[in-house]
């Protein structure tokens, strides 16, 4: 049995309508109605809302929904994306820092002159690899 149809049984069976399910879950009634309808998947977070407000184990709601697993199985390669993506900008932001800092002490230093003019752009062209590599990410 696919998802929409386990959440909408889940629903029904404890007398819910949409709209208290809805308020509920702090989703609108149209969401429900998507979800019911299979026009959309929820996320893990709401699917775990409705195992509590239905009283139903997660596995009962997700079990034989091959397409709600590939969903749960991306979000969670986005998420490990975004995280990639923050560590690498932490990462940048500290070799600037210290770019910088080095430049001030080491004033006329043609080698930290040269890391000082080279390292924005080399970081500029390092954003767009990752960047692009992101985006690849969240398109499969």
């Amino acid at each position: 049995m696919e998802i929409k149809d386990m959440i909408k049984k889940a629903r029904t069976e404890k007398d819910f309508t949409q709209e208290h399910a809805a308020e509920a879950l702090l989703v609108s009634r149209q969401t429900i109605s998507n979800w019911e309808t299979g026009k959309s998947l929820p996320d893990i977070v709401s699917v775990i809302k409705m195992s509590e407000l239905y009283q139903t184990s997660l596995d009962e709601l997700l079990k034989g929904d091959p397409a709600m697993l590939q969903k749960i199985e991306k979000d969670a390669k986005l998420v490990k994306a975004h995280k990639s993506l923050i560590k690498y900008a932490f990462i940048s932001i500290i070799i600037g820092i210290i770019i910088l800092v080095l430049g001030e002490i080491f004033n006329n230093n043609p080698i930290i002159d040269f890391l000082s003019g080279a390292a924005p752009w080399v970081l500029l062209g390092l954003s767009f690899l990752f960047g692009s590599l992101y985006l690849d990410k969240q398109e499969e």
